[in-house]
């Protein structure tokens, strides 16, 4: 297959060969429909509410809540957590603890940022065998930039995020061409970020669907552009990144790999934050066991002289993690995503109808993910990217 047809439509406001992706009315069809491929793996998708959750008290949501929020750069963060959840710092690492082992935390880590630490990345929507997507799923798992990939209610039925070095010699599209071909992805489209709203997964614990829907001061478009960083940066974001311990002082076993005091590393963390390299420190949780079962993607049709306005309004909307204009093509005339989360479809349809109520923008159409294939953290500055492109690409392994 050629490549212009695996990485389709990657101009936009253009047409798309025919292959390239279904029409906008096929939104609302199951995966697969109509593509003659073989019997499409159905996706099930989560409406029951609180799905696979495990029980939370109230203080497990309010300890939740600040840990995703709330958890400062300094010598003892979970102090601080205490503090504000008026518990005793003690309780605070029990609960946390087992919040861990029964898995409604994933991990306590630094959240860094992709684009200012140089690397390129986009959301893509690929078209793959919708009898057997795992195996396509497998294929660009492998990818160490891939972080997400969500199985979805479209024709287009495979949703990843991937990430590649900034010295990466096949790039973006190179890496895209490699995978479309390994996967047996019959089209690929390219959505790149044009402008980003807002990208904070903080999933509300104590509040209802109407704190979902509820909508605060709207902000502007956030910096995208690549920050300057050193090799201590570098050295720094090695020692960190991951799953930080659950101690008293969760940033001294960094501190001491970097042959540093931990005042000094705590010091250079803020000014990493204050130079757009570092976005916070957080707890990441499980949705389905924290009790919020079902994503949307909503997709809206806004008139290019109000995305700024409307982009900055679907951001301040509580519900919604991720907000981002994207590319719009001739088939494809949605502009901004907004991630819907909540504790049932019916929830994230809420959130995505006031959403509606608050623009007035009614055109959108909502992408349900019935199966998560891959979520993790990206890990910066490792040898697996290099090693994945001599693998696949014929590129050159590090020493």
């Amino acid at each position: 297959m050629a490549r212009a047809d695996r990485l389709a439509a990657a101009r936009p406001d253009t047409a798309a060969p025919p292959s390239a992706a279904p029409a906008a009315s096929s939104l609302t069809s199951p995966a697969g429909a109509g593509n003659g491929a073989g019997r499409p793996a159905t996706p099930k998708l989560r409406s029951r509410e609180h799905g696979a959750a495990i029980p939370l008290d109230d203080v497990d949501r309010r300890v939740l809540n600040l840990m995703q929020g709330s958890f400062p750069i300094s010598t003892r963060p979970y102090a601080r957590v205490a503090e504000l959840a008026q518990l005793p710092e003690q309780e605070v690492l029990q609960r946390v603890r087992r919040l861990l082992e029964q898995r409604i935390i994933r991990q306590i880590t630094p959240i860094f940022d992709t684009r200012a630490l140089g690397y390129s990345s986009m959301l893509v929507a690929a078209k793959v065998d919708p009898a057997h997507p795992h195996r396509a799923a497998s294929v660009i798992n492998a990818h160490p930039g891939v972080s997400h990939n969500y199985l979805r209610n479209h024709d287009f039925n495979l949703w990843f995020t991937i990430a590649v070095e900034p010295d990466s010699p096949l790039g973006l599209d190179g890496t895209l061409e490699v995978l479309a071909k390994e996967s047996g992805a019959s089209s690929m489209r390219q959505l790149p970020t044009l402008k980003l709203f807002k990208i904070r997964m903080d999933l509300e614990m104590e509040g209802d669907t109407k704190a979902l829907a509820s909508a605060a001061e709207a902000a502007d478009p956030i910096e995208l552009d690549p920050q300057p960083y050193d090799e201590f940066d570098v050295a720094v974001i090695r020692a960190l990144q991951g799953d930080m311990p659950v101690t008293e002082q969760p940033y001294a076993p960094a501190a001491a790999e970097l042959a540093i005091t931990q005042e000094r590393l705590l010091a250079h963390l803020s000014g990493m934050q204050e130079r757009g390299l570092l976005r916070r420190v957080a707890a990441i949780l499980y949705h389905r066991r924290a009790g919020f079962s079902a994503n949307g993607m909503g997709v809206w049709k806004v008139p290019p002289d109000e995305v700024h306005d409307v982009g900055r309004q679907m951001a301040a909307v509580r519900g919604i993690s991720h907000c981002y204009q994207r590319p719009t093509y001739e088939d494809w005339p949605y502009s901004i995503f907004t991630m819907a989360h909540g504790r049932s479809k019916q929830e994230c349809d809420a959130i995505l109808d006031s959403i509606a109520q608050l623009t007035g923008i009614q055109e959108r159409a909502t992408l349900y993910s019935s199966t998560e294939f891959k979520k993790i953290r990206l890990l910066y500055f490792t040898d697996e990217f290099k090693r994945w492109e001599a693998e696949h690409a014929g590129g050159r392994a590090p020493s």
